[in-house]
């Protein structure tokens, strides 16, 4: 599993789910139903002075696991037309107050593939 932070655009249903992003120069559809839970901060690290009522946003961290197909060659690789594709497993994390998201693992970009 790979671990950082790297901004990425993310288009969203209606209902605020994630169905699309754009990362790396490539386009990626959401193939399964996104996961949702939120992770404390260490916000007295962080943050010397929080001011009053502004809250959500600065005790947890929004972050949502999707899994993504490429989007300009749907389920395959180039020049490997018979083996579709697998997902690759991704954990986001949401700016609740700016909207912006970040990319902070990647699940199986790491795992060796075999023929």
């Amino acid at each position: 599993m790979g671990m950082f932070s790297e901004s990425v655009d993310v288009a969203c249903t209606p209902d605020g789910l994630p169905q699309s992003l754009v990362w790396a120069g490539g386009t990626y559809d959401i193939c399964a139903e996104p996961l949702r839970w939120y992770e404390r901060r260490q916000w007295w690290a962080e943050e010397s002075r929080v001011p009053l009522g502004s809250g959500p946003g600065m005790v947890d961290h929004e972050i949502w696991r999707i899994q993504v197909l490429p989007q300009a060659s749907p389920g395959r690789r180039p020049g490997m037309e018979s083996q579709p594709m697998e997902p690759l497993t991704l954990d986001l994390t949401r700016h609740i107050r700016s909207g912006r998201w970040r990319l902070l693992r990647i699940h199986d970009a790491l795992r060796p593939r075999t023929a």
